[in-house]
């Protein structure tokens, strides 16, 4: 039978975590962590996000920040599991008691504020050096995005010189690589996901450069005569560029026309800096985090045509010779 060959959106995303893989799919998350010995760890909970049963979390712009805070909080708390299993002591507090929350929500409030210091303070100082020499302000404030984009690049290569962080980013490889494997039509099996694309437009790395391209457009056309002013607005204005970098993500996961190829390819180009190809043990755990929160047979057999009978063994076989050629597809 005939497979359709256009992506389906599956709703679910993650991120990479010490040794392992986050995947969340509604209000479900998971965490399957390679521990020591070998064993694979899968931890599934319930996500209570800020705005949980309140109508704000529909409401375009005002979404994305909530959404944001949501993932930073979230993305600390997975972090915190995946190393807790390498303590000798991991069964102290892991269930989220009240001293992790509190470490969790001071952890988060610092990493927040430690990149407004580097990727919105530290580029207005650096552009304002050449202020003297320029006499047109837009002019500026384009240096003074460039100068962020370039700070950003230059933090992703410097952090993956760390023998921790390639290993992170090839788990994050694993990630995007089981997502594009299931909104592709392709069986769930570790020989699928090694043969998908480890580039997927919905991953945060590409939000992150939304985020700097979107500032770049409203620092140019909002701006303030007083320094001290220029920087207070530069921070309170990352709550509206989040909202609208979500947007913009957001979309690009769900329509595949020319302007959003067009918009997504930088960010995807800088994917290839922050995911790296995984080892098939690193996809089976990006595997086990999927099939904890996510029934992706019944979603090849709604969205692609396949008969669950045709399903059944398919990760115990791992093969799967009616599917496509072998090339990588984001």
């Amino acid at each position: 039978m005939a497979r359709k060959k256009c992506n389906r959106y599956s709703g679910i995303g993650g991120q990479a975590v010490l040794e392992g893989v986050m995947m969340k799919n509604q209000d479900k998350y998971a965490v399957a962590v390679r521990k020591p010995n070998g064993q694979v760890a899968v931890e599934l909970e319930n996500h209570q996000g800020v705005l949980q049963g309140n109508k704000l979390k529909n409401i375009p712009f005002i979404r994305g920040i909530f959404n944001f805070i949501d993932s930073l909080v979230l993305g600390m708390k997975c972090l915190n599991y995946s190393a807790s299993l390498y303590d000798e002591n991991e069964n102290d507090g892991r269930k989220g008691g009240s001293g992790e929350k509190l470490m969790t929500g001071l952890v988060t409030v610092f990493s927040i504020a430690l990149a407004i210091g580097i990727f919105v303070v530290l580029p207005y100082y650096l552009a304002s050096l050449f202020s003297g020499n320029l006499l047109n302000s837009s002019l500026l404030a384009i240096i003074e995005g460039v100068i962020r984009i370039v700070i950003f690049l230059v933090y992703i290569c410097a952090i993956s010189l760390m023998s921790d962080i390639k290993r992170l980013f090839k788990y994050h490889g694993a990630e995007h690589k089981c997502i594009n494997c299931i909104e592709r039509g392709r069986p769930l099996t570790v020989r699928n996901v090694m043969r998908s694309s480890r580039i997927h437009r919905r991953c945060g790395t590409s939000f992150i450069f939304f985020v700097l391209f979107v500032s770049i457009i409203l620092f140019f056309f909002i701006r303030a005569e007083n320094p001290f002013q220029r920087v207070v607005l530069r921070v309170l204005l990352m709550p509206v560029i989040a909202g609208i970098s979500y947007e913009i993500i957001r979309l690009a996961g769900r329509s595949n026309n020319i302007l959003v190829r067009i918009i997504s390819a930088p960010g995807m180009w800088i994917q290839r800096l922050t995911t790296k190809e995984p080892d098939k043990s690193m996809a089976e755990v990006a595997i086990a985090a999927v099939e904890a929160v996510f029934d992706w047979r019944q979603f090849l057999h709604e969205n692609f045509g396949y008969a669950l009978e045709e399903l059944l063994g398919e990760r115990e076989s791992g093969e799967n010779s009616a599917m496509g050629n072998n090339s990588e597809e984001p």
